[in-house]
């Protein structure tokens, strides 16, 4: 029995101890990535769209200019997080003799994060990017290429 109390204990010491980092840290963060894929982005676009609109999380769109840049905002019935996503598919430089079209996808994640358990989990176990990352994998392996992603 003592060991149980003791556990108990341990674990509300820990819950404390994480909300009392996560409320020190900041409640709105910026992560942005890129990838670079062999694509157009009039092939690019609607493998992204397709993707996000698979997503559960609720977004309204606050501005769309196919096939070049999307941005949307978390819906603001959803009170434990938010923020927006802006997405710019762009023309890059073809590489060195490769003679193909190439163009980079960059997600900017402007988000928050309401609960500091929450954002202490976001910030130290699940990453700010990992969402991002999430989706940008997707894309890459929807048009066979290689999730070779950059970025802050």
């Amino acid at each position: 029995m003592k060991w149980i109390l003791l556990a108990i204990a341990g674990l509300i010491v820990l819950v404390a101890l994480v909300a009392l980092v996560g409320s020190l840290l900041p409640r709105d963060h910026k992560a942005s990535r890129t990838l670079k894929v062999r694509r157009t982005p009039q092939e690019v676009w609607p493998v992204f769209t397709a993707v996000t609109a698979a997503s559960s999380v609720p977004v309204d769109i606050l501005e769309q200019d196919p096939p070049r840049r999307i941005v949307t905002r978390v819906k603001q019935t959803e009170k434990m997080f938010g923020g927006t996503w802006t997405c710019v598919i762009a023309p890059a430089a073809a590489s060195a003799g490769s003679g193909q079209a190439e163009s980079t996808l960059t997600i900017t994640e402007d988000g928050w994060v309401a609960n500091p358990i929450f954002r202490f989990m976001s910030r130290f176990v699940i990453g700010h990017h990992a969402t991002i990352d999430g989706v940008l994998r997707q894309v890459a392996a929807q048009l066979n290429e290689e999730a070779m992603l950059t970025g802050e």
